[in-house]
């Protein structure tokens, strides 16, 4: 699907775009190349081929689940404006 600069600018109208004239020809053609290239992997037989998480087959390394930062809840909440039971008190916005 090739596109031209008047469908490049009712495009842009439809998202609220604003696109310089003289730049029209130029989005044109990007955009007929993305086109191009979707239709280009639509036309691909992806029949057998099992949908993948990660294209490599092996387990991630997962750091160890340590602690490494002190507690400083209180260091933090002494300078808050209201705080109770460790926690912070925020004005009702909802009525």
């Amino acid at each position: 699907m090739d596109l031209d600069s008047t469908d490049v600018a009712k495009i842009a109208h439809l998202a609220q775009l604003q696109v310089a004239d003289a730049d029209l020809d130029a989005y044109a053609a990007d955009l007929s190349n993305i086109l191009h290239l979707v239709e280009q992997m639509n036309a691909v037989d992806t029949a057998g081929v099992e949908p993948m998480a990660h294209p490599l087959h092996m387990a991630q390394r997962l750091r160890a689940d340590a602690v490494t930062e002190t507690d400083q809840r209180e260091a933090f909440q002494s300078v808050a404006p209201a705080t109770e039971d460790g926690l912070y008190l925020v004005p009702k916005v909802i009525e």
